[in-house]
């Protein structure tokens, strides 16, 4: 059992790891521990495994072995996904939106909850209820940085994650903003590189995203 203010502390302890959090959707479970040592390896050790693939939850326990990763399930919508989370070793939960359920859910089974909130009012109701550290989705289709910018002006005690069409190109966009600690995206492990096994490429990826914002 954790409380919204203990959630958001240990959520933004592992979004501080590193300016971006590869979101990944791993179909391959051998895929796994290397794809997460090739991540770790290039500074990105806070790991987001996304629920879309019959595979998830075994990814997520390769991944939790790999010695310096913070592992995390994405795509939480139901309690019983967050029970099946944290057994398989996560050890926090990203959800595309939030119900009163899904977080209490996660309260109850101690896993902190990065949730989704693409709007003022979406982020005043988790407000409302403790939380402070959100997850802008989907980001880009929700007005992008400029959006999450605007949403800072009257609710500056609010900080998010945006995640949901960021990628190299616009990342520093986000992070630039002072309502941003961290960002979530997928081009640090492409399903071509991983497919390839070629984790040589993906480490080049991660470290190159590791260095978003650095001077």
């Amino acid at each position: 059992m954790i409380t919204a203010q203990d959630a958001c502390k240990m959520n933004r302890e592992i979004c501080g790891l590193a300016p971006i959090v590869p979101v990944l959707v791993v179909h391959d479970v051998s895929t796994a521990r290397p794809l997460a040592e090739a991540l770790v390896a290039g500074g990105l050790p806070a790991l987001e495994v996304t629920l879309r693939t019959p595979g998830a939850l075994d990814a997520i326990r390769a991944m939790s072995e790999v010695v310096g990763g913070v592992v995390g399930a994405g795509t939480l919508v139901t309690p019983a996904d967050v029970k099946a989370a944290k057994a398989a070793g996560a050890k926090f939960g990203v959800s595309p939106g939030a119900t009163d359920i899904l977080i209490q859910a996660c309260e109850d089974e101690g896993l902190p909850l990065l949730a989704g909130a693409a709007t003022a009012t979406e982020a005043m109701r988790m407000l409302e209820k403790g939380y402070d550290l959100l997850k802008f989705f989907p980001a880009e289709a929700s007005g992008g940085a400029p959006a999450l910018k605007a949403i800072g002006g009257p609710l500056p005690q609010i900080t998010f994650c945006p995640t949901g069409g960021v990628s190299l190109a616009n990342a520093m966009d986000y992070l630039n903003l002072s309502n941003v600690i961290c960002a979530g995206g997928s081009w640090v492990a492409p399903a071509d590189l991983i497919a390839a096994g070629d984790w040589a490429g993906i480490e080049a990826l991660a470290r190159e995203a590791s260095q978003l914002g650095q001077v």
